[in-house]
């Protein structure tokens, strides 16, 4: 596979402001350090690239967002071609189906995105954990007990966050037919991200990461693979030669992996990480024919934030919000342990978001968060859609917008954090409904059941494209 030109880097429109150089400047506060990064494992492929910054700039700005909206049918739901026509259980998670009939449609993707909690973060932080049992804790069940979660999910590609047992992972997954890539973080820390494909169904065709401390964005990294969906499994032998016609034929398909900084006062680093994320996808995604784009990953930012309204909508006038409050995350541990709470504080942030208020942001956080001090207004060129607004769900387990109310829960969190995000060449069939929050209080993460302090998102989206099949 030929290495492909490195598009220029993110434009914005530019929109002057007067300078403030005396804007707050606050540390990193991210939870993931420590020094013994010789036992990270990094899998090398042959278009293996790590995005690095260039000094070109020339993206063109144009997009719209329409989110996808079903009703809920229990009779319609039932009518799609999965091997389980009813809805399934997985232990108290259930499943829950679009009202779209997708009987014909053929080609599917079924996705996960688990913050599976690193060891590491679970030693250096056991004040999060004081009520969960010291069992429920330790790797060696916890990381059994997610990849037999994963199984029963018949997924066909993984994304992970937070890995830093990489081969832990591989040995158990490779088991059950999965390759996989891994993307340290850069610094100190342990962890990093991984996406896992099933082998059988995918063929990986190229691979970069995003190192952002090579853009002044601390030490988080994010991966972006294109893969092939391979041929019918009918084929005797799907590494035989093929005639020519045939890989025209085959879906191709972008997936994102991320994990955000998580300090919530860095509102600036945690824009640019986002916004380097995506740009870097939509050009990618342009360089392999305008491939349909699956975006996962914890975000570390609720539903009502302004990171979301970025990601939902495609724009995002950085001066109508504090830096601090980007995230929408909530910095009191004591009104963590009520929902309520968090409710009300999210409330609060949505209706600042229309609040014709000007905050002041210095030369370099603006640097950090759109690319230039000069640049207030983000843009970006992907339209995206997030997988559980697609598949209307029960009101015990999601907000009013049709997000899941709880994705993370520790002592000091309940909310939130982690998405899965897709253009409009796909749609969702199903998704993987999250938990009450009073189940989740009583149990507590990690538990008995469940192996980290996130819950595993999952969605099958069929290609929209299908459809139009006679």
């Amino acid at each position: 596979m030929n290495h492909r030109q490195q598009p220029a880097a993110y434009n914005s429109r530019a929109t002057k402001r007067k300078r403030h150089p005396n804007a707050e400047q606050t540390d990193d506060n991210g939870i993931n350090n420590n020094d013994n990064a010789e036992r990270r494992q990094r899998l090398s492929v042959s278009n293996y690239k790590t995005l690095r910054p260039d000094p070109n700039s020339d993206l063109p700005l144009s997009i719209r967002f329409r989110p996808i909206r079903c009703s809920s049918s229990p009779s319609s739901s039932r009518r799609h071609n999965h091997r389980s026509n009813r809805t399934i259980s997985e232990g108290s998670r259930k499943w829950v189906f679009s009202s779209r009939n997708f009987s014909n449609y053929e080609d599917k993707v079924l996705v996960v995105s688990y913050n599976i909690l690193g060891v590491e973060n679970t030693l250096k932080h056991p004040d999060l954990y004081l009520e969960v049992p010291p069992k429920f804790l330790e790797w060696d069940w916890r990381k059994k007990l997610i990849c037999k979660e994963i199984n029963q999910y018949s997924a066909s590609i993984i994304c992970f966050q937070e890995v830093d047992r990489f081969d832990d992972l591989g040995d158990l997954l490779q088991k059950d037919g999965f390759k996989g890539v891994y993307k340290a973080r850069t610094g100190e820390a342990y962890d990093g991200c991984a996406i896992f494909w099933k082998d059988k169904l995918f063929t990986l065709l190229h691979q970069e990461n995003i190192e952002f401390k090579s853009f002044g964005l601390r030490d988080n990294v994010a991966q972006l693979c294109v893969f092939k969906m391979n041929l019918d499994q009918s084929q005797p032998d799907l590494c035989t030669h093929i005639p020519e016609t045939i890989p025209n034929q085959s879906r191709i398909l972008l997936v994102g992996n991320i994990h955000v900084l998580f300090n919530p006062n860095r509102g600036d680093i945690k824009l640019g990480q986002v916004r380097l994320f995506l740009e870097r996808a939509y050009n990618l995604s342009q360089e392999w024919g305008s491939i349909p784009v699956i975006m996962t990953g914890d975000l570390n930012s609720i539903p009502q934030s302004a990171m979301y309204q970025f990601l939902a909508s495609s724009k995002l006038d950085v001066q109508l919000h504090d830096r601090r409050k980007i995230s929408g995350q909530i910095q009191h541990p004591s009104q963590c342990r009520h929902f309520s709470s968090q409710a009300r504080n999210a409330a609060s942030i949505s209706m600042s978001i229309s609040r014709p208020l000007r905050y002041r942001w210095s030369d370099e956080e603006l640097t950090l968060a759109t690319g230039s001090g000069e640049i207030t207004h983000l843009q970006h060129q992907l339209n995206l859609s997030s997988a559980y607004i697609g598949v209307p769900g029960n009101a015990l387990t999601r907000d009013s917008n049709g997000e899941p109310l709880v994705t993370s829960y520790h002592s000091k969190f309940l909310g939130t954090v982690d998405y899965i995000w897709h253009t409009e060449e796909l749609v969702p069939i199903r998704v993987l409904e999250t938990l009450p929050v009073n189940i989740l209080r009583s149990a507590g993460l990690p538990s008995k059941r469940w192996g980290s302090d996130h819950l595993a998102l999952v969605c099958e989206l069929a290609f929209s494209d299908d459809g139009n099949k006679t």
